[in-house]
């Protein structure tokens, strides 16, 4: 079960390849997530010094009153990966035209996972191809259900 998604990624960009994270979070930001108070859209992954961070998710507090004064909500949080994925994600990281983005939180068992991708940025006129893909499938689809 997907909690927070980042609806806007596959639109904007061509995923390559995907990666399941671990993140530390805090307990109330696990609750917060589990509640869907967040954001993926404008995040990224970075990898500095052998760790891989996110960066610029937002993560609204589960209960404003009992949230710590200090929190931010954007803080960078640290992603738990082996070493073998962090080596190919700062190899992908330094490729150009290639970003790493997250897709979505979601849950494994008990844990809260964070579904990440490499990805390249699409062009104006493969978005517009991915319109015209999706409307012509649309009509189709109304062409059969009527008959």
């Amino acid at each position: 079960m997907a909690y927070i998604e980042n609806k806007k990624a596959r639109f904007d960009f061509e995923i390559l390849t995907t990666l399941e994270a671990g993140v530390e979070l805090f307990g109330f930001e696990v609750k917060a997530v589990q509640k869907n108070a967040g954001s993926l859209e404008g995040a990224r992954v970075v990898v500095r010094g052998g760790e891989a961070f996110l960066i610029g998710a937002t993560i609204s507090p589960y209960q404003v009153k009992n949230t710590p004064k200090s929190y931010d909500r954007e803080r960078s949080r640290r992603l738990l990966l082996n070493k073998k994925e962090l080596f190919e994600l700062a190899e992908n990281e330094s490729q150009k035209g290639l970003t790493i983005i997250p897709l979505k939180w979601y849950n494994k068992g008990r844990k809260v996972k964070l579904e990440i991708a490499v990805a390249r940025r699409k062009k104006k006129y493969d978005k517009r191809a991915t319109l015209k893909e999706r409307d012509s499938k649309r009509q189709i689809d109304r062409t059969l259900k009527n008959q």
